[in-house]
This record gives structure tokens, C-alpha cells and sequence, in this order.
């Protein structure tokens, strides 16, 4: 992702060198001639790396750096300070600054080296964070607040913690893969063994071959050192097979053999290895189907099917919809640095009501897209390039909504009628529910 860099400079000259510098780093630079507009340009979009003068007309040098630090998604700061004055520059980084540059700076490298180990350090804090949140808490992007998706993860439970060979049925889009994940999750969660993950379509059969099961040095045209395959370096860990039905006949038999030995053979080679690794095989064909056609091996699609779970697809589980949207909401909001962002009442309708036939990858770039396209912080039902709904076409009709209604009234009856309790529950905020609460009839409850 490309870094987003302010430069706070009053004198023009300084911050044109600076400017040309760090765009010449790969960085989106934009400026500021003093501290007050740095802080309001700052306020309002997110920056990686803000470099400013501590001393300049308006707001001072030190206040700017308590400031700029103070703010939610607070940039690394880089000050510059005129020579003799390095006390002030020591007093920034005591209030949040990470380093500073000594003016007059010697030339670019030292711009260059400056600013290269602020991002860095951005980059490994960001890093920190996505671990601290996700190491030993379900996969991001896992939302199961409707009953069959609730039915689904009660089967990866049973499951995880087996060695068996799990087969992930679904449509595109479904998130097989999002199920694989948490399998592995709760099988080894002490977090250090590989998941390891191939498209079995996305290869033509030569490479799949050699990805699968790596190859020897002078196998082929190329092969210029010894390759170690993913069935070899899933071992003690996962090896995710996603669109298994795509695989070619030749390599069906090669893992029927692994499947059933645990033995395999690099391209070339003659030395007879082991693996320790899951297996875990995704697909969106009928598998059964394709043996009927003889274009899938009986015997491998047995193997296979030791463990099957079936991932229904979005429209099938409606209280998943609106939750999964939320939450998509808010991890693409802080990812593309648009600050906090909801979904208006008539978006969550159009959401609602539309079929979703990609499943949950079409939902996820709908709202990417709307996230981007939004003028403000309440993205709406126009940003999502969804129709809205009519209004004869009341969400209290059919399934979904007597489905939501039930599921609603047994969350608060479980958690006493405390309303902030259920949203949570529910995986939605305290404002919705009491819309939904208003649009069923329940307000008195």
C-alpha cells in the first residue's frame, strides 16, 4: 500500500525538497505551510508519516507534535529543527515525535533513511496489532449469527481437533476458505504451525504438480535448484486444496497415494518422503456429479469426503447478511483510512433485500467500493449501487424476517431484555436493534 506522507514546512524551498524526496520513495506526499493547516488536514484524513518544522508562525512546534500524536490513527512524527536548537527537537520526541532531522539536512539519503525507518516502524506496530487482535480469536472475516452458519462452525468444532480430511462444500464466494482457517485454528492453537493454501485451478497441471509436490535440481528446463512442495512444507500444519474438483486426472492419482500412505515423491526425485500435514479440499462443483461423469476419481472423492461440511450460501442464512456487511464496514473503513464508518437504515434495507449471488466476496467488494465512494461517514444505499427497496416492500414479510424476529426475541430473553447485551450478541449496534425492534412490533417488550 502506498504511504501517505505530510509535509509541515513554512518555508517553500525546504518543503519542495522535501516533497521530491520522499515521492521519489514511492510515498503520496502532500503539504502544509504552517502548523495550524497541517493540524486540519491531519484531523481529517489519516497520514503514515507526518515531517514538520518546530518552528513556524501559528501553532507551535511542540503543541503541534501533542497534537498530531493525541489523534486516533496517530502518524509517526518527524521533526525538523534548526541548528543549535536540538533541545527542542528532544522535547518533541518526549511528546510523541520518533526522530528529527537537524537542519540544514546534509541531502537526501538523510531524508531517505529518516523517513524509511518511521515507515518501517509504522509498518511493524500495524503488524503487532493485527496479531494482538486476531492470534487466538476466530478468523476476521468468521460472522455466524444465523442459525445454519451457527450449525456449520457446531461441525468444524467436532472436527478441528481430529486429523481427519475435511471436504468444504459451497458456492463461490461462500468463504470455504474463511472455514479452513478456523479448522486450523482450533486444531493447532498454539499459532506456529503452516497454513499452507492452493487453487488447484489456477495452475496449469506441470506447475500444480511441482507447487504440490516440489521437485528436484535438473527435474526440467528451470529447475535450477531443489524445490520443497507444499504437501512437504504443510507438514505438522495445514494444507488447504481449494477448488479440488479442478484438479487434473494425473494429479488425482498422485494424491490419492498421498492421502492414503502419506508418502510422496518430488518431481524427479527417487527418494520416497513423508508428510504430516491435514488435508483440507474446498470446492464449489458437485463432486458426486463429476465421478458419475468419470471426470473426478471415486476413490480420491471418498478419501475426501471422510468430513463434509456445507457452507450455505449468503441468501440462505439472512441474519448473517447485515452482520457480515457491518463488519466489513469497519475492518475496509480503517484499512482504506476513512475514519469510523455506518450503515445508514436505507443501506442496510437495499443490503437486505438483494440476493447476493457472489456470496460473501460480492458483499465484501460492494461495501470496498461503497467505502471509497461515500462522501461522508454514513455510507447509503446509492454508495452501494444497490436498489432500494419500495416501500410496499416490507422487510416484516416471508422468512427472513420471521426468521430475524425469533432469533431477536430469544437473544433478549436470554440476556434479560438488556438491550446493549443483545446488539452485541447479534453482532449489531444498539441503533439498529432498536430500529428492527420498532419495525417488528416489539418497542414494549
Amino acid at each position: 500500500m502506498k504511504r501517505r506522507v505530510l509535509v509541515i514546512e513554512d518555508e517553500a524551498g525546504m518543503r519542495g525538497f522535501l516533497r521530491d524526496v520522499l515521492a521519489g520513495e514511492g510515498m503520496d506526499v502532500e503539504e502544509a505551510a504552517d502548523g495550524d493547516q497541517g493540524l486540519r488536514m491531519a484531523q481529517a484524513r489519516s497520514y503514515d508519516l507526518v515531517l514538520t518544522d518546530l518552528r513556524m508562525p501559528g501553532l507551535s512546534g511542540i503543541a503541534l507534535v501533542r497534537a498530531l500524536h493525541s489523534l486516533p490513527d496517530a502518524p509517526e512524527l518527524v521533526v525538523l529543527t534548526a541548528y543549535g536548537t536540538v533541545a527542542d527537537a528532544v522535547e518533541a520526541m518526549k511528546v510523541g515525535a520518533f526522530d528529527f532531522l537537524e537542519k540544514p539536512v546534509s541531502g537526501p539519503d538523510q531524508v531517505r533513511v529518516v523517513a524509511r525507518n518511521a515507515i518501517e516502524r509504522r509498518a511493524l506496530l500495524e503488524e503487532n496489532e493485527r496479531l494482538r487482535r486476531f492470534t487466538g480469536s476466530k478468523p476476521p472475516d468468521l460472522v455466524a449469527m444465523d442459525p445454519k452458519m451457527k450449525a456449520v462452525l457446531e461441525r468444524v468444532a467436532r472436527v478441528a481437533p481430529t486429523d481427519a480430511t475435511v471436504l468444504i462444500l459451497g458456492e463461490s464466494g461462500v468463504g470455504k476458505e474463511v472455514i479452513a482457517r478456523e479448522i486450523h485454528r482450533r486444531r493447532f492453537r498454539e499459532g506456529d504451525r503452516p497454513f499452507l493454501a492452493i487453487n488447484c485451478a489456477a495452475l496449469s497441471e506441470s506447475l500444480l504438480e511441482s507447487e504440490l509436490f516440489g521437485h528436484e535440481k535438473g527435474a526440467f528446463t528451470g529447475a535450477a535448484v531443489r524445490k520443497v512442495g507444499l504437501v512437504e512444507a504443510a507438514s505438522d500444519g495445514t494444507l488447504f486444496l481449494d477448488e479440488i474438483g479442478e484438479m487434473p486426472p494425473g494429479l488425482q492419482a498422485k494424491l490419492l497415494r498421498v492421502l492414503e500412505t502419506r508418502e510422496f515423491q518430488r518431481v524427479g526425485g527417487v527418494k520416497t518422503l513423508h508428510t504430516s500435514a491435514r488435508f483440507v479440499a474446498a470446492t464449489n462443483r458437485d463432486l458426486a456429479e463429476a465421478v458419475r461423469q468419470r471426470r473426478f476419481r471415486e476413490d480420491l472423492y471418498y478419501r475426501l469426503n471422510v468430513f463434509p461440511i456445507t457452507v450455505p450460501p449468503l441468501r440462505e442464512r439472512p441474519l448473517d447478511i447485515v452482520a457480515l456487511a457491518t463488519h466489513f464496514t469497519a475492518v475496509l473503513a480503517r484499512d482504506l483510512r476513512r475514519g469510523e464508518m455506518q450503515l445508514s437504515e436505507d443501506a442496510q434495507r437495499a443490503i437486505r433485500a438483494y440476493p447476493w449471488p457472489g456470496n460473501a466476496r460480492e458483499l465484501r467488494n460492494a461495501i470496498e467500493r461503497a467505502v471509497i465512494l461515500a462522501a461522508d461517514p454514513m455510507i447509503r444505499a446509492e454508495d452501494l449501487g444497490l436498489p432500494l427497496p419500495q416501500p410496499e416492500e416490507k422487510v416484516t414479510d416471508g422468512l427472513l424476517a420471521q426468521r430475524e424476529r425469533e432469533t431477536i426475541l430469544q437473544v433478549l430473553a436470554e440476556v434479560g431484555g438488556n438491550r446493549r447485551l443483545a446488539a452485541e450478541r447479534l453482532g449489531i449496534s444498539v441503533r439498529t436493534l432498536q430500529y428492527r425492534l420498532r419495525e417488528y412490533g416489539l418497542t414494549e417488550r
